[in-house]
């Protein structure tokens, strides 16, 4: 399951600056925000489509549930925007890595 993954990849720096600690080992925190944007299709013209974008109907409880499991596996409260609002998120990214979990493609 993508939240087990989530809450055990090791992308945080240990004492030798290797990349060796989950956000667990870390004592970090996870800030949960939902996106609907980054599902968007370019491939006509050029204004983004959200057509394949799910309906709050279902996108919200599937956040919710995903939300549920991910405070489980993490042991903590996860602090989350608000579903569908239009908010102003800001963080300071360390290091030159970004990680793209895709439960549908195993690579």
């Amino acid at each position: 399951m993508a939240e087990r993954k989530i809450v055990r990849l090791r992308i945080f720096n240990d004492e030798n600056g290797i990349m060796n600690r989950s956000v667990q080992e870390a004592n970090g925190y996870i800030l949960l925000v939902s996106q609907f944007t980054l599902f968007a299709s370019t491939k006509k013209g050029n204004r983004p489509s959200y057509l394949r974008s799910a309906k709050p109907e279902i996108a919200v409880p599937l956040f919710e549930k995903f939300l549920a499991r991910l405070m489980q596996d993490l042991g903590k409260p996860i602090q989350t925007g608000e579903f569908g609002a239009d908010m102003q998120v800001s963080l300071v990214n360390d290091g030159p890595v970004t990680i793209i979990i895709d439960s549908k493609s195993r690579e």
